[in-house]
């Protein structure tokens, strides 16, 4: 970039600030506890989805590529990760109670206005019983913490 050009330059490009994991041991532990108690009883297709739509809301680039990573190895086509980003647009790739749970994904990671809007609740509700509504809930929160933690921490794509 030269001193005329009005383009910023990219803060993005950077290696990992620290390794949580070990430096933070028992709280590391407790977040793989926290994650395995929030995908109990849940699709495991349906928890990729969830992780990775919050995940690239976050912008957390390694559990973006991770996740999609681990939803390809489990059997999730290339077109439905593709169009995941946009699922709103493309009925047609994600069952209704999927689309309830990714409105939902969306509303727990935004907080629009602090809250999570009663119709996108509702949606949700009509898709889930009670229990797995708490189960995708939980999922939300877990994946959520773990993009706090991935971004905070600068955690690079494709590395341990």
């Amino acid at each position: 970039m030269t001193t005329t050009d009005k383009t910023p330059q990219s803060t993005h490009e950077h290696g990992p600030r620290m390794r949580l994991a070990k430096l933070a041991p028992e709280f590391y532990k407790a977040m793989v506890g926290l994650d395995a108690a929030a995908r109990k009883d849940l699709d495991p297709a349906l928890v990729d989805l969830i992780k990775i739509r919050a995940s690239q809301i976050n912008h957390c680039a390694f559990c973006v590529n991770m996740h999609t990573r681990d939803a390809r190895e489990a059997g999730e086509t290339e077109e439905r990760l593709h169009l995941l980003s946009a699922w709103e647009e493309a009925a047609g790739f994600f069952t209704e109670k999927e689309r309830a749970a990714l409105a939902l994904t969306e509303a727990v990671t935004v907080l629009t206005d602090g809250f999570v809007p009663d119709a996108v609740y509702e949606r949700a509700a009509a898709h889930f019983e009670e229990a797995e509504l708490a189960q995708v809930i939980a999922a939300i929160i877990a994946i959520n913490a773990w993009n706090r933690i991935g971004v905070s921490t600068r955690m690079v794509p494709g590395r341990a």
